[in-house]
């Protein structure tokens, strides 16, 4: 596949999600934090096509987008984003990210679980040391009953494991979601899925 190729179908596959609205969960985060905080910084992990982003940067946060996809990027600067909107782009692996100085939202929907492991539980120790207390995270882990377990490069969590790593943060959404249905390519899937939004006391 060439680069032109990959872009197409990620540009296909982004088009598809385009009129969706945020998450429920980022939306949790920053019904929480009330009136926007001064300055706020957000960080998020897998911004996809942007949908997420935009809720914030219309919020008045400062946003910094982190997605592997190219594609990803250029989707998000296309659209139509609030006059004076502070968003810096990074091309990369988001679990090779360092949390930003300041940063008082983590939002990863869907994205944070894609790496591997070990991976996942170092990014999971850098967020939980770099947010201040206040900060929060927002976003979506997959458990053991999701149809793609045994997928290489994906980290899955039991119920168990999910609240023994969340212990000492504030829970202000914990949901675990069990459902049969479809990707956004169309392809069948059953979700096992605990919805997150955590709070450093």
């Amino acid at each position: 596949m060439t680069e032109n190729d990959r872009s197409a179908g990620w540009a296909a596959y982004y088009d598809k999600l385009r009129d969706r609205p945020p998450r429920r969960t980022l939306l949790a985060a920053l019904d929480r934090f009330g009136a926007t905080p001064p300055g706020a910084l957000a960080l998020e992990l897998g911004c996809g096509d942007g949908r997420d982003a935009v809720e914030m940067l219309r919020r008045g946060w400062r946003v910094v987008a982190v997605d592997a996809e190219p594609e990803a990027l250029r989707q998000l600067q296309d659209r139509d984003l609030p006059p004076g909107s502070d968003v810096t782009s990074v091309v990369a692996r988001f679990e090779e990210v360092p949390i930003p100085l300041g940063t008082l939202l983590v939002n990863s929907s869907f994205a944070m679980p894609l790496c591997e492991p070990q991976a996942f539980h170092d990014l999971w120790g850098r967020i939980r040391e770099g947010l201040p207390p206040g900060g929060r995270f927002s976003g979506q882990w997959y458990g053991p009953r999701d149809s793609w377990v045994g997928r290489p490069g994906i980290t899955f969590l039991n119920r168990e494991n999910t609240l023994s790593m969340l212990e000492g943060l504030d829970l202000e959404m914990f949901e675990e979601e069990e459902a049969d249905g479809v990707t956004p390519r169309g392809t069948a899937k059953h979700w096992h899925i605990f919805h997150i939004v955590a709070r450093k006391p």
